[in-house]
């Protein structure tokens, strides 16, 4: 059974900024007050959710290799948790700039590879228990986050689809994806893996395949909540992709940054469509798979699937 045909409705509330200086002094008080409301209440909810699903575990029992996603800045006394998919190129790019590794305020001015070279940041897996502890009790804790299924489509779409421009994905990935889960697969896809479908994708992810294992958890596709761990780490700044800016200007007027350029977003006009699109082809048991993965991004960050197929799945 698939959901060929629901409609789909996907609420966004989304302002659109012309490339400006992300944190201006004219800007409206009262507007900054409405986006430290919503974000108190997002704080609200993810701890609520996490008390509701005991997400209770605690830091010291992770590997050091599950902190490196939080990024730090003494400075600023800022942890940030970057999560692939939700800004987090330009975030990355902003603060080189305010670390002053980058001798501009254009963050477009930075190619797009820099910020994700190694040893660009120090992270929290390079820090002491006691350092670590200090941080988490003063620093500011930021995190952005998006619709699960969104989210995923975009890796998808970025990182494997036939006009990609990841050729490292696809031919690291991609191929793979197609040996395991294509019947008959050409030649020419065994070689190159640049036509995963989103059905293949979605199957990749869901089936945890042991031959896959050491992709499958990529941090691209990785949980939000896998990668920065909103149950243990009471994060101060929650923005959401929907309204990214206005929660952008309150993140710099908190850690009290200003001069500094920030990209506009992306128009998201037609993002029903595209995830009616990809999302149709897949049956609803592959659905139900694929949002148990994600259902604790779904629940604490509140989002919710009805907007995509017409009702929840729990």
């Amino acid at each position: 059974m698939s959901f060929r045909g629901i409609v789909v409705v996907l609420f966004l509330n989304v302002r659109f900024f012309a490339n400006c200086s992300v944190y201006d002094n004219e800007i409206n008080e009262h507007s900054l007050e409405l986006t430290q409301s919503l974000n108190l209440a997002r704080q609200e909810l993810i701890q609520e959710a996490c008390r509701r699903f005991s997400r209770n575990y605690k830091l010291d029992d992770l590997q050091p290799d599950q902190l490196r996603h939080i990024l730090v800045d003494d400075e600023r006394k800022l942890l940030y948790c970057y999560v692939p998919k939700v800004a987090c190129t330009n975030w990355k790019r902003l603060l080189l700039i305010l670390a002053g590794k980058w001798n501009s305020t254009d963050v477009l001015s930075i190619p797009g590879h820099i910020p994700h070279l190694p040893g660009m940041f120090k992270d929290l897996s390079m820090v002491t228990a006691q350092e670590r502890e200090h941080m988490l009790n003063n620093y500011h804790k930021m995190v952005f986050v998006r619709n699960p299924f969104e989210r995923l489509l975009s890796a998808y779409r970025n990182k494997l689809e036939g006009d990609s421009p990841s050729q490292y994905f696809q031919e690291h990935v991609g191929r793979r994806i197609i040996k395991t889960y294509r019947e008959n697969p050409s030649n020419q896809s065994l070689e190159f893996g640049n036509d995963v479908t989103f059905k293949e994708f979605a199957m990749f992810l869901t089936n945890k395949s042991e031959e896959l294992a050491d992709v499958v958890n990529n941090e691209h596709w990785q949980p939000i909540t896998d990668l920065c761990h909103p149950c243990q780490i009471k994060y101060t700044l929650v923005g959401k992709y929907e309204t990214l800016l206005d929660d952008v200007l309150l993140a710099l007027h908190t850690i009290q940054v200003t001069g500094v350029n920030f990209p506009r977003l992306t128009s998201t006009s037609g993002t029903a469509q595209k995830l009616h699109k990809y999302y149709s082809q897949l049956d609803l048991p592959l659905i139900r798979r694929l949002y148990k993965l994600y259902k604790y991004d779904f629940k604490i960050f509140d989002y919710h699937l009805d907007s995509l197929v017409g009702f929840d799945l729990d």
